[in-house]
């Protein structure tokens, strides 16, 4: 009898300790998971940047490079970049703006994820300031524009997967930092604003 309630004990700390290992690797799994799109550039995830390096902008070849944006339904924004595509040169730092407005009669948070495509780009698409890096708080009818400044690395000219790229889509979508409970201030937006103001 004794034996048994050993082994009942031994075999309740083993499942315990695989529950808690198994909470750890989860909430371990997200920031592992960026770190290695962040090295990799899988998924189309760009890389963050110091900035350009002098004298490297490459000649000969360029790319045009698109800008595109959304909004999750559960946040009252208006979001769009402030130009729809640039041409650029490996190398070549760039600043370019996105624009967002509060369309809420209350103060939101909002946060954006992003990435490029194609995909194998990734690698190559280097930002050196971006307001994804950070949370964007918005107060009621507030609109901003918000900077991009990127560049992409010269080595994608080296890169003879890429040779058949010519153009690349830098997308962001914005959510809400916490989802608004229905009915709240936050998720109402004023008919007005919402239907006649414009960017």
């Amino acid at each position: 009898m004794a034996g048994r309630a050993r082994r009942n004990r031994l075999t309740a700390v083993a499942v315990a300790s695989v529950a808690v290992a198994m909470v750890g690797m989860s909430f371990a799994a997200v920031p592992l998971y960026r770190l290695f799109c962040q090295v990799t550039g899988f998924g189309g995830t760009t890389q963050v940047a110091t900035g350009a390096r002098p004298g490297t902008i490459e000649g000969g070849r360029s790319i045009t490079v698109s800008f595109d944006s959304s909004v999750d339904p559960d946040l009252p924004w208006r979001f769009e970049p402030t130009q729809r595509k640039i041409v650029v040169r490996p190398g070549e730092q760039v600043l370019v703006h996105y624009r967002a407005q509060n369309l809420a009669d209350g103060e939101v948070t909002g946060v954006a994820t992003f990435n490029v495509t194609p995909y194998k780009v990734g690698p190559y698409f280097n930002k050196v300031e971006c307001f994804c890096f950070t949370e964007q708080t918005l107060g009621p009818g507030e609109r901003i524009d918000m900077p991009v400044m990127f560049f992409v690395a010269p080595e994608f000219v080296q890169d003879s997967s890429l040779d058949d790229v010519t153009d690349i889509t830098l997308s962001y979508t914005f959510f809400p930092k916490v989802r608004p409970e229905p009915g709240s201030r936050e998720a109402r937006a004023p008919a007005e604003t919402s239907a006649r103001q414009a960017f």
